[in-house]
């Protein structure tokens, strides 16, 4: 089997509440999502997808997948994709770094293994050790009263754990933690997000004026060791998030123990071969983790359900359903969301096609 095509979509997807607000004044309207299609010689096709949570976000931009394409499609056309350890090898030696833009293409090869191989993708990484993995939902910066309102609602949908969005004025984020920790039941988590967005004097002070209070602290700082300077002074347990940027970081906090929980982006490690291999790694020495990405529709949300799914669920913390905070969408089919859990499908592959009406036509195509 070769690859015989490989094409590159874009599409808008408007967030489902208008502006997504998070960390020091990151605001979120409308997300640009990539979306890369791999034609083979028999017949099989894969998808893979990478959205930015905007321009900026990690040092991830929207139209990095296009220039790495202009870089690397060439070079992966007539290699065989069921060869993951050899794409990703391929794709390393054309450039050091940008995983963002590499991650779709490493996913759409996943896809066509799974397919060639007649099984889902959550049994290719290991087998299905979680069946319905918790999700959590955001609360972006708003009014405290609007926040509240949000959690109520998504409790009313099944999710039992929140993210409420801090990291801008930090002493109206202390009221923002204090009122959402306050309106949890029993058997509910709040993670406090900040997003690299406090100093480290204010990130101290917000963790000092909550001391009592029990929920997650979440990335307060923009370094990994002033993260540290924070953790030395928070009674929260801490999740590292932005800083989890592959295996030697991943292997530094292992080390250090300098976090409770580690979140793992796809996209920021570098695709479903890199991430899985951190999350193994993490696993093993008992850090538990979240099954995350930047942002995306139904095929990143997809890439998910089944990195989630063949995560340990003793040290699975949570996940997220992306594509239900779009109005739009990326593929037809693939995970679903059902009582506050995502689903990752039996079918061979991902188990999620490209939506083309809403991709429309490929800003760039590469064949033989």
């Amino acid at each position: 089997m070769k690859i015989t095509r490989i094409r590159i979509f874009k599409t808008d997807l408007p967030y489902v509440g208008g502006a997504y607000v998070w960390g020091a004044g990151n605001a979120l309207e409308t997300a640009k999502a990539s979306v890369v299609v791999i034609d083979t010689d028999a017949g099989l096709q894969g998808c893979g997808e990478f959205t930015p949570c905007g321009e900026n976000y990690m040092v991830a931009h929207s139209e990095g997948v296009e220039a790495f394409a202009r870089l690397v499609a060439q070079r992966l056309i007539g290699e065989d994709p069921r060869q993951v350890a050899r794409i990703e090898q391929l794709m390393d030696h054309a450039m050091q770094g940008h995983g963002y833009a590499k991650a779709p293409f490493d996913a759409a090869c996943w896809d066509i293994l799974g397919q060639a191989c007649n099984q889902p993708v959550w049994m290719l990484l290991g087998g299905k050790l979680t069946d319905g993995a918790p999700m959590y939902r955001v609360a972006p910066q708003k009014a405290t009263e609007e926040t509240l309102a949000e959690m109520k609602r998504y409790r009313a949908d099944g999710y039992r754990q929140f993210q409420i969005k801090v990291g801008g004025d930090w002493e109206a984020d202390i009221d923002r933690i204090k009122a959402g920790v306050a309106l949890l039941q029993s058997g509910e988590k709040a993670m406090a997000d900040a997003n690299q967005g406090w100093r480290v004097d204010n990130a101290i002070r917000v963790a000092r004026a909550t001391a009592e209070l029990d929920y997650i602290l979440e990335q307060p700082c923009r370094t990994y060791k002033e993260c540290q300077q924070v953790r030395r002074v928070a009674q929260q347990p801490m999740k590292l998030d932005e800083c989890v940027t592959g295996m030697a970081a991943a292997q530094r906090i292992v080390a250090d123990r300098g976090a409770e929980i580690c979140c793992l982006k796809i996209s920021n490690l570098g695709g479903l071969s890199k991430a899985h291999r951190v999350r193994d790694f993490l696993v093993e020495n008992r850090m538990p983790v979240v099954a995350e990405d930047t942002w995306g529709g139904e095929i990143a949300s997809t890439t998910l359900a089944h990195f989630a799914a063949s995560t340990s669920s003793e040290f699975l913390q949570n996940t997220t359903d992306l594509m239900n905070y779009n109005t739009r969408s990326t593929g037809v089919g693939g995970a679903w969301a059902e009582g506050g859990k995502l689903y990752a499908p039996d079918a061979p592959g991902l188990g999620v096609a490209p939506d083309y009406d809403s991709l429309g036509a490929p800003v760039a195509e590469y064949a033989e």
